[in-house]
């Protein structure tokens, strides 16, 4: 069963220097019926203006990942870590007993384009870290390609849950499938351009959740831009 968020439902934040999509109740948006699918609690499409971004805050025992669609992010915490994010790159923080961090557009020119997304950890007070993978469109290229992981398999980011995510670029005649366990839930984000997935067209911004299909097959795509949550079979995140 395949049931359709499209993106002209999700939130909407516009504070002049951002502007940011929530798929899932954060901040001000609140939706008792969107409260996250599964482990996975935030998913934000925030658009950052040159030089601005977010100033030192906290988090705790989140799984925090940031996967860059136009432009720079700068990040820095209170690890000791200082980055540029990219496209390409995916960034996944674990914040355990706590960390600080910032995060700001990198560019004096150009607004920087990103998804951050939130997964709970099944591990509380792990110690915090740090990861960052570049993927080159050539690996996600008519195929879907594993980011992140429990075990870090295939070279992806390990995350303290059980949730599989993968990324994919589809145009044109290119297509692939993913397996799902049978007692496995998927969420599937079109981060931009359209794609079918089993027969159902969805555009940028939309997203689905799916439970109860094994076989998830992405084709005739336009420009598309997919990541797929491969999610244990509950329905709300529990914190």
């Amino acid at each position: 069963m395949i049931e359709l968020r499209k993106a002209d439902q999700r939130g909407l934040a516009d504070h002049g220097w951002l502007k940011s999509r929530h798929t899932f109740s954060f901040g001000h948006y609140h939706d008792p019926k969107q409260q996250g699918f599964s482990d996975l609690l935030v998913i934000n499409d925030d658009r950052v203006a040159p030089e601005q971004g977010f100033g030192t805050h906290p988090h705790r025992d989140m799984e925090i990942m940031s996967y860059v669609l136009d432009g720079a992010l700068e990040h820095r915490d209170s690890m000791g870590t200082g980055s540029v994010i990219r496209p390409g790159d995916v960034q996944l923080m674990s914040a355990g007993t706590g960390v600080r961090h910032s995060e700001f557009n990198h560019s004096k020119s150009e607004p920087v384009h990103f998804l951050q997304i939130w997964l709970v950890p099944s591990v509380r007070g792990a110690v915090p870290r740090y990861q960052q993978v570049h993927f080159s469109t050539a690996e996600k290229r008519g195929k879907l390609r594993l980011i992140v992981s429990p075990d870090s398999a295939q070279g992806s980011l390990s995350v303290h849950q059980n949730a599989r995510v993968y990324a994919g670029l589809f145009d044109g005649a290119e297509s692939a499938t993913l397996q799902l366990d049978h007692d496995r839930y998927a969420y599937v984000h079109v981060a931009r351009g359209s794609v079918e997935v089993n027969g159902e067209r969805l555009g940028q911004g939309d997203g689905a959740r799916i439970r109860d299909e094994r076989t998830l097959r992405f084709a005739k795509g336009d420009q598309a831009e997919v990541l797929v949550f491969d999610l244990r079979p509950r329905e709300r995140p529990s914190m």
